[in-house]
Parts: C-alpha cells; structure tokens; sequence
C-alpha cells in the first residue's frame, strides 16, 4: 500500500464519487457515541483524518427534531467530506431520518447495523439487524431509493450465534440492494471489543462482491493500518478508539501509506498542547460544564507518557471549570521546563 495513487477520478454516479473519495483518503475517522463531534473531528481532520463520520444519530429523535440529534447531524462549511450515520430499529423511521440527513449535505449516509451495546442491539437497532439478514438488506434498498447520496452500511461479520458467519453473503445482497460501500468490524456483535478482530472476513468479504470495501477492528496503529489493508485489499482502513487521545494516528498512518514514512510519537508538549486545544474548543461548543466533562474520555490517551500523567488525569477529572483545568495543564508545563532546565 506504500506509495498510493491518489489522483482524482473523474465521476458522475453516487457510487464513482464515492470510490473516488475512497481511493484519495483511505484512513477513516470511525463513529464513536459521544466521541465524534464536531471538535473531535476537526482535531482529527487536521492530523490526517480527512473523511470522519459522525456520531450515530437516533433515527426517532432526528425525525422528531431534538437538540441532540440536530447537533449531531450538523456540519460545519469546514467539515467535509464528513458522513452521517444514522441508526434505529423502525425502517420506515430510517427512511424519513435518511432523507433529513440528506438535506444536511453529507459526503454519504452510513447506516449503523453494527452497534453491539444491548441496549442498542435489544431494539432491533444497530447490530440487532444482524439478527435478520433479509430485514437488513430490505431497509438498506428503501433508503438507497428514497436519497440521491450515496448509502453505506457499517457492520459486524455476524450477531455470533450463527453456525456461520453471513457478512460474506450479506456483502453480495447488500451490492445488490445498491449500498455503495461497506465497513466491517471484524468482530461479532457478541464479541464486543474483546478477543481479536479477524480481518480475513473483510478480505472474503471483497472478494464475494465488487463495493468497496472498508476495514475496521484492532487498527491501533499506522503499522496494522498497513499491515489490514495489505492483508485485506479493503478500499480503506477505519480507526476508531485508538483515535481517542490520540488523534495523531491519522498523520502517522497516512505518513506510512503514502510516502513509506514512520512519523516519531508526539511530544509531552504537543500532548499538552493538543489537550488544552481540545478542553478550550469543547468548551466553546458546549459551554462550560459538558464541555470539561466530556474532554475527561480523552485525558488517558493525551496522557500517556507523560510525566505524572496520571496524577494529573486525577486533578483533571476533580476540575470543573475551563480555567481549572488550564492551569493544572499549565502547571505540568512549568515541572516539566523546570526537570529539563536542571
């Protein structure tokens, strides 16, 4: 995969635009609940991760119009290409929700079948689709039909209780259904995030059909982004929790994809420095409270390394306020010139 073509492919239909997009930017910013927000993805975006996707949208509340799901679905002029992902249980509430999400200006809509979470799955929503295969595939062809954006599908390889697993004949009916492109964590719903993603299903998966196809599942590094796209042909890599932290992946895999090139780990200061970013850009985006609260999911991955990291994980997480948190980062900055200086 080292030294990748990416010129720009000349296109009219959804799909073309799609693989084009695709073939120029194979690292993925993945959907992660409360995670990727409009912040976070620009954060991303700027380190390398040039296609996110958002948060998954609730297709209900999209339709019923709550605040929530309105944040989640807008998009920023700066925050593109980005697609939306929606998901729910009730197909005629994703046909409706598809269509609203449409009208945000999205690069596509991603249907989210692959959410593990029970509560999720219990609905018939995320994952709970796996569940019935053939229910799947008919709402993606509704959604596909009633909007002119291209539709994906992001999934798992089965629920888990199957004698085997269906994504490689599910991969085939959803192409047929007109889904343009399809992700796959290499896990069952089941599995959750333990045991090992097996990539092998994306690769049999791209052989059993002519989408592209996008893999995702123990990505935690530019290596194994490489190494997952190597193994499997998959039109594009998708990273999700090891961007949690640290956002710098994105730069270090597309380094390593396209110019060979093995990037050296952030600095202490950068870390510092990209936490303080990130806390103040919550904050403005949310106000003061939810936005420290919601910068506490990152402190261990900014964190690691540092010295005293996790003390200073402690003080944040007992922060309440933005300027609080400032000038315990602050303070870090100062031990840590005073240690070099001696």
């Amino acid at each position: 995969m080292l030294g990748r073509m990416t010129a720009p492919v000349p296109s009219s239909s959804p799909h073309e635009r799609l693989r084009a997009l695709l073939d120029a930017r194979p690292v993925i910013l993945a959907p992660m609940e409360d995670v990727t927000d409009a912040v976070f993805r620009r954060l991303c975006r700027a380190r390398g991760a040039e296609l996110c996707v958002t948060e998954f949208v609730n297709a209900e509340k999209l339709v019923t119009g709550t605040r929530d799901a309105r944040r989640r679905m807008t998009l920023a002029p700066d925050d593109a290409p980005t697609a939306i992902q929606i998901y729910g249980g009730d197909a005629e509430l994703l046909v409706e929700a598809a269509r609203i999400a449409e009208a945000a200006g999205p690069a596509f809509i991603d249907l989210n079948c692959g959410c593990w979470v029970p509560k999720i799955a219990r609905r018939g929503a995320g994952s709970g689709w796996l569940r019935d295969p053939a229910a799947m595939v008919a709402m993606a062809r509704r959604i596909v039909a009633a909007v002119a954006l291209p539709v994906t599908v992001k999934t798992r390889i089965g629920f888990g209780r199957e004698p085997e697993m269906p994504i490689v004949d599910l991969s085939r009916r959803l192409e047929d259904a007109g889904v343009a492109a399809l992700t796959i964590h290499c896990r069952t719903a089941l599995m959750a995030h333990t045991g090992s993603a097996d990539w092998s299903w994306a690769r049999r998966a791209r052989e059993a059909c002519s989408i592209p196809v996008i893999v995702n599942g123990d990505v935690r590094t530019a290596d194994d982004a490489a190494r997952a796209l190597a193994e499997t042909g998959a039109a594009g890599v998708m990273i999700g929790r090891a961007a949690i932290g640290h956002p710098w992946i994105f730069a270090e895999a597309r380094a390593l994809l396209d110019r060979g090139v093995q990037l050296p780990p952030p600095t202490v200061d950068a870390r510092l420095d990209l936490l303080a970013e990130h806390t103040a850009a919550n904050v403005a985006a949310r106000g003061e409270y939810a936005g420290v609260r919601v910068t506490r999911r990152h402190l261990e991955g900014y964190l690691a390394g540092v010295p005293d990291g996790p003390a200073l994980r402690r003080a944040l997480l007992g922060a309440d306020t933005l300027a609080a948190c400032l000038a315990l980062i602050d303070r870090a900055r100062t031990r840590l010139a005073t240690v070099r200086a001696a």
